[in-house]
């Protein structure tokens, strides 16, 4: 029996994305300027990682400020009022507070009063576990235009003076918004996936119900990302060279079909051994992780508004999603522009 059989004359309605923003703060950080802070060096950080610069939000700022700028311009994007959406998804790791959400935050700032609102984690696959999920409420009739936030401000969460992370971490926001579009195929398909056996190599010990805020905790710097760098980054080329083979082979798309391959902006050694087991060049992935950095749920949401604002998408046109992070989780998505 294949999935919605019982829909084989009457198809799920599908779900395209109709605009798309995105917004990285001012202030640079150079790896210059890491030098003075911690022992590291430009040609270390750019050997190993790719990352020549990436964006600091002011301390006045939250994760919810980056996210509604990002949403007021994809709603002109779209040509769309706030008012016309109907839910609010937010994936982030470093949401303004505890609870209420983000997504109750930015909706505030940017009018949507008619939204429902939550936010989702999957750290640095939220974009993508987003996009699935309103793509499945759009399919089933419950909402009818969604709009989906990946928005972090890591540097809030970076311990400073580990330089085996602080230099890969950046502050940003990107957002899109889904409609079903006549005739249009939109998300062709979506493979997603955890394993919480290793959910310790890529973590934010603090601030939860297992180590609660704490002078002892704030001391023992549980509040910051912990990593451990080598498990990670074996686990993520596997995770998304699997990932994005297992969804071109679930849709029927080839690698030659694809005409943007825009991965989670980690690390520039995993896209190219990625692009490499695809058979694609480098040429045809969208790399942004120089000027930003890891920007963790905001990564591909960025890449891929700056993508379509810079021309590198036409109408038609297949793009392959793919990211990784920690929980640890991976997800990769084929999409019609």
């Amino acid at each position: 029996m294949t999935p919605h059989s019982s829909h084989a004359n009457s198809p799920l309605p599908s779900a395209s994305i109709i605009g798309t923003g995105s917004f990285v703060p001012k202030k640079v950080l150079t790896n210059a300027d890491l030098e003075r802070m911690v022992d590291t060096s430009d040609e270390w950080i750019t050997t190993r990682t790719g990352i020549k610069e990436r964006r600091i939000a002011l301390p006045t700022k939250a994760t919810s400020d980056m996210g509604a700028e990002a949403s007021k311009r994809a709603l002109q994007d779209a040509g769309l009022d706030a008012s016309r959406i109907d839910l609010i998804l937010c994936a982030t790791v470093t949401p303004d507070m505890p609870f209420p959400s983000t997504a109750c935050f930015i909706q505030k700032k940017i009018g949507a009063t008619g939204a429902a609102c939550l936010d989702l984690g999957a750290a640095c696959s939220g974009f993508l576990y987003a996009l699935e999920t309103a793509r499945q409420f759009v399919a089933t009739g419950t909402f009818k235009t969604i709009l989906v936030v990946g928005a972090e401000k890591l540097s809030s969460v970076v311990d400073w003076t580990d330089r085996n992370t602080c230099v890969l971490f950046g502050d940003a926001a990107g957002a899109a918004i889904l409609q079903h579009r006549a005739k249009g195929r939109g998300i062709l398909g979506t493979v997603m996936g955890s394993d919480g056996r290793h959910a310790d190599i890529l973590c934010l010990p603090g601030g939860g119900s297992k180590h609660p805020i704490t002078p002892e905790n704030v001391k023992d710097k549980l509040n910051t990302i912990k990593m451990s760098g080598k498990e990670t980054y074996k686990f993520a080329i596997t995770a998304m060279q699997n990932a994005a083979l297992a969804v071109l082979k679930k849709t029927g798309v080839s690698a030659e079909q694809i005409s943007l391959v825009i991965p989670h902006q980690a690390n520039l050694r995993i896209v190219e051994s990625l692009a490499d087991k695809l058979g694609v060049g480098l040429d045809r992935c969208y790399v942004n992780l120089d000027k930003y950095g890891n920007t963790s749920a905001a990564s591909v949401a960025v890449a891929l508004d700056e993508a379509a604002k810079s021309g590198r998408l036409k109408r038609g046109d297949l793009i392959l999603f793919v990211a990784f992070g920690g929980g640890l989780t991976w997800a990769a998505s084929v999409l019609e522009w």
